[in-house]
């Protein structure tokens, strides 16, 4: 024990290093983003979960994999800022991450170095950073990923029964999380690679995958689990696409996953990568193919077959990019070796940068058009709806006894999702959508006023179609989304229903 602790003291106090500097960059100002439209229906779905036991299958009825959801149940008990909770959730899992990348690192090249400089970068690297603070399923799912390889290679290389039980647990875990991890099922037989005696391999595959399966076939104890494959269709062109549209959307898709990369990578881990593959590939022929074939295969099969593509989709395939850039210093060379230190220095002050305009001033950086709108400027941005909130919780709290509705545009999403995680507690705040285009009063809130209860609607400005004054409205507060490239700008109005609308 002294000798391990001798040889690994430096090593073990740094990783924690690394590990306290990922959780305060991820932990920092956690909440400066507005709630975004998935996050709000992931909070809201575990809230009512939470509530109702016998609806811990609810996301199964928007074809949605529950895990990420069912452990979001219990940090919603331990912080009473619901979105705050929903991301914390996401937070945890990539501190998960950044640990797998270490021993993953550690366990293909050998190399502390090397380990702890791949943990390092996933620690700054602004696209990690992004979606480790988001309640999203994504992060979760790319700790699933890299500790579904991490135990498939220890299978192949040890061919133990235990290793393969872990390893079934882990791809059960991404399997409960989203569909994509279809790819660790199908890429983790290249592992194989390591190991001669095939047979026996083949046999414990078999048992991961019976663990893993076996763990996903939970879900048919819920309703609605032929939902998951009738949503997949959804976003997914069928085998026959590649007949009949080969490069569309192939190559735009696979171009603007580089354009994240380069954005938010940044971009000088590119460079990283190409020294990596470079310095290894005859070196570590086995381990690089492993890493570049799960870095790249994920992204071209659904730069192929995907009808939507964000940012969010790649996130799972980021961890092996991390580690192939970090395999770059185990040359030796004294020149490549300062051509490489350089080229990291530049990363981290790069990355440092983002990262402070992330945790500050997120309207500032750069990122890429499609995940700017998404996030900032557009309807799924939630600016406003916390403020909306206290301001009718503070309402409440003025004559507990009564009623207030507020009426949102749609039935789903951004609203009234994202203000109902606010009001979840307050029985006697009703939310309820009420369609869009808003282009009048909705009956159920003229009866709602005619009823004496204090009533309200909350809109989005390009939504609202309207003349407020002559539906009887009055704006209480209007908040205004990020600035978009035309210089306009999006709203959510805050209106109070008067007695002019009866």
């Amino acid at each position: 024990m002294r000798k391990f602790f001798n040889e690994w003291r430096w090593i073990i106090l740094a990783g924690l290093a690394v590990i306290s500097l990922a959780l305060y960059l991820r932990i920092y100002n956690l909440t400066i983003l507005p709630v975004f439209a998935d996050e709000a229906i992931y909070v809201r779905w575990a809230q009512v979960m939470r509530a109702e036991p016998t609806l811990r299958f609810l996301p199964l009825s928007d074809g949605k994999q529950p895990l990420f959801m069912w452990l979001v149940i219990p940090f919603l008990k331990m912080f009473s800022d619901p979105l705050f909770a929903g991301r914390f959730t996401s937070v945890v899992a990539g501190l998960a991450t950044l640990v797998g990348i270490f021993l993953l690192s550690f366990t293909l090249f050998k190399s502390k170095k090397v380990s702890l400089i791949a943990a390092l970068i996933y620690a700054l690297s602004p696209f990690s950073l992004f979606f480790d603070r988001m309640a999203l399923v994504d992060s979760l799912l790319t700790t699933f990923g890299v500790w579904t390889l991490l135990g498939a290679i220890f299978t192949s290389r040890t061919l133990r029964l235990d290793f393969a039980i872990l390893t079934g647990f882990a791809l059960g875990g991404g399997l409960l999380t989203k569909s994509p991890a279809l790819f660790f099922v199908l890429l983790s037989p290249l592992t194989w690679v390591f190991s001669k005696r095939l047979i026996k391999l083949s046999l414990l595959f078999m048992v991961t995958l019976a663990i893993g399966y076996g763990m996903y076939n939970i879900l048919k104890l819920g309703p609605n689990f032929n939902m998951i494959a009738l949503r997949n269709a959804d976003y997914v062109y069928p085998l026959s696409h590649l007949w009949t549209r080969f490069w569309d959307p192939l190559f735009p898709f696979f171009d603007r996953s580089l354009e994240w990369i380069w954005a938010l990578g940044p971009g000088i881990i590119l460079f990283l990568l190409m020294g990596g593959l470079f310095f290894n590939l005859k070196k570590f022929p086995r381990e690089t193919a492993i890493l570049s074939l799960w870095f790249l295969v994920p992204i071209l099969v659904q730069a192929e077959f995907a009808k939507v593509f964000t940012a969010r989709y790649i996130l799972f395939s980021l961890p092996y990019l991390y580690i192939l850039a970090a395999s770059a210093f185990l040359e030796k060379k004294e020149l490549v070796k300062k051509i490489l230190t350089l080229g990291f220095i530049v990363f981290v002050f790069s990355a440092v940068k983002i990262d402070y305009l992330l945790l500050t001033d997120p309207e500032k950086v750069n990122l890429p058009r499609s995940e700017r709108s998404g996030y900032l400027e557009e309807w799924t941005a939630g600016y406003g709806l916390k403020e909306v909130s206290e301001y009718l919780v503070s309402e409440l709290n003025k004559k507990p006894a009564q009623t207030i509705v507020v009426g949102t545009e749609g039935y789903f999403g951004t609203l009234p999702d994202g203000l109902q995680i606010y009001v979840n507690n307050f029985r006697n705040i009703i939310v309820i959508g009420v369609g869009l285009p808003v282009t009048e009063v909705d009956k159920s809130l003229v009866d709602s006023k005619k009823a004496g209860n204090k009533t309200y609607l909350v809109v989005n400005s390009n939504r609202f179609w309207g003349e407020e004054e002559e539906l009887g409205l009055k704006l209480l507060a209007a908040y205004p989304k990020a600035v978009k490239p035309d210089g306009s700008r999006e709203t959510l109005l805050f209106f109070e229903v008067t007695e002019k609308a009866l």
